[in-house]
């Protein structure tokens, strides 16, 4: 995986970074990794979505995970000091922050965590998001598009299993000059549409690869099949 902290564009690279997410155990972790994954989503407490696993069990994943590949904390916190907190417990190469931060900064983030990448994730709901995207981009290592909705009751901060807009995400990625991860609805049938389209730096799925929640062997293997064919010419 690449470090974040060192920002490499998508035209560097011929084929997209994958990232896995919801995983919930060190089985799956592996599982993810044989079948070519660069990055590992760990979910902690959420308002909504699946995935959800005990920071307990983030910390022994992220413990046991080699080198290069990387591991995401998705945390819903909107307070930069339990952020902090949380990363040191879990112990992740990478912040993932679902929502906004309303009390600290990200230079608070970058000072207390030194070595870590901090991902933003912009939820694509029309063209202020990319408005959005483009003011936060400057302020982190990388962004993250996905198709929830935080101004629901109950805020959906990922794991919809929807796509978005594309467009409005290839914008993203050709202006915000940081790496771009597309989420939201990708799976092996979709996958080669949304690289063709989108040109992220890296792709990020949950339920696309599952089957009743759990990682299915052949759709895992379909997917990067579809990467690689995607990028093979």
């Amino acid at each position: 995986m690449v470090n974040l902290s060192h920002p490499v564009m998508p035209s560097d690279f011929l084929s997209p970074r994958v990232k896995i997410c919801c995983i919930s155990s060190l089985e799956e972790a592996w599982r993810a990794i044989e079948a070519g994954a660069a990055a590992l989503g760990l979910v902690s407490a959420m308002p909504s979505g699946p995935g959800v696993i005990q920071e307990d069990v983030i910390q022994e994943i992220a413990a046991q995970v080699p080198p290069p590949i990387a591991t995401f904390l998705l945390t819903s916190s909107q307070d930069a000091d339990e952020i902090i907190v949380q990363q040191r417990q879990c112990g992740t190469t990478t912040v993932q922050l679902v929502d906004q931060l309303t009390s600290g900064s990200y230079a608070d983030l970058r000072r207390a965590l030194p070595g870590i990448g901090v991902v933003q994730v912009i939820h694509v709901t029309g063209e202020a998001s990319v408005e959005e995207a483009l003011k936060v981009a400057p302020e982190v290592d990388a962004l993250l598009l996905d198709s929830g909705n935080p101004a629901l009751a109950v805020k959906e901060l990922g794991g919809t299993g929807r796509t978005h807009d594309w467009l409005l995400s290839r914008r993203i990625c050709r202006e915000a000059g940081v790496p771009v991860f597309l989420a939201g609805g990708l799976k092996p049938e979709n996958v080669g549409a949304a690289i063709r389209q989108v040109h992220p730096f890296g792709l990020d799925l949950c339920s696309g690869v599952r089957t009743d929640g759990q990682l299915d062997g052949d759709k895992l293997r379909r997917f990067f099949e579809q990467v690689r064919q995607s990028t093979s010419h």
